[in-house]
């Protein structure tokens, strides 16, 4: 067992600018002074959606789709062996976190959706309730997130935050990613930035 890089750059930083918009959005949701900063935000989250969904059929062995498509009883066995001696451990993303994963991605699309038209003055007060409603569920969602990546840390006895940060876990040599995809993350969160100084 060593050091090995599970983690590419790109998805490392989608991670941490997803993780930075929500909170910033969150933050300015109840203020018309910060609207435009809200709606800045809200778009950045969408465009990062959209780049995790193509890095989900084209980026690296762990970042892939296809790496944690686990279906219920995956989902319920791996939660079951929480409570044992020898809890199923993976290198990429466990049953229960990619569950997480994929209700945090359509939750996003559907607050940002719905957003997007109360923005835009569409469907009137009740959409507006409806996006309140989405939101709502997400910061739900991001709270089980966070719950889950603190007890798998816990039971595994890794540092799942620090792992995301770095890129690197504790596996086989043969288990580890060979490219880091520097050019492609410097690339996403540079557009960021540019989208966040320029506005929509």
């Amino acid at each position: 067992m060593r050091k090995i890089l599970v983690w590419d750059l790109p998805t490392r930083a989608f991670h941490w600018l997803l993780a930075l918009s929500f909170a910033g959005a969150f933050l300015t949701a109840e203020s018309e002074r910060y609207r435009d900063m809200h709606v800045t935000l809200g778009y950045t989250m969408l465009g990062l959606v959209a780049f995790r969904l193509v890095w989900g059929l084209i980026g690296t062995r762990y970042a892939r789709f296809r790496s944690f498509a686990f279906g219920p009883r995956s989902v319920l066995t791996y939660l079951k062996s929480l409570f044992t001696r020898a809890p199923h451990h993976y290198i990429g993303h466990n049953p229960a976190g990619s569950w997480a994963i994929y209700a945090l991605l359509a939750l996003i699309v559907l607050a940002g959706a719905s957003g997007y038209a109360t923005y835009e003055d569409i469907g009137g007060h009740g959409m507006e309730e409806v996006h309140e409603a989405f939101s709502n569920l997400l910061l739900a969602a991001v709270a089980a997130h966070v719950a889950g990546v603190a007890v798998s840390s816990l039971v595994h006895g890794e540092n799942l935050v620090r792992a995301m940060v770095t890129g690197y876990k504790s596996g086989l040599p043969a288990q580890g990613v060979r490219y880091r995809h520097r050019a492609i993350g410097a690339a996403l969160v540079a557009a960021v930035a540019v989208f966040w100084i320029a506005g929509p």
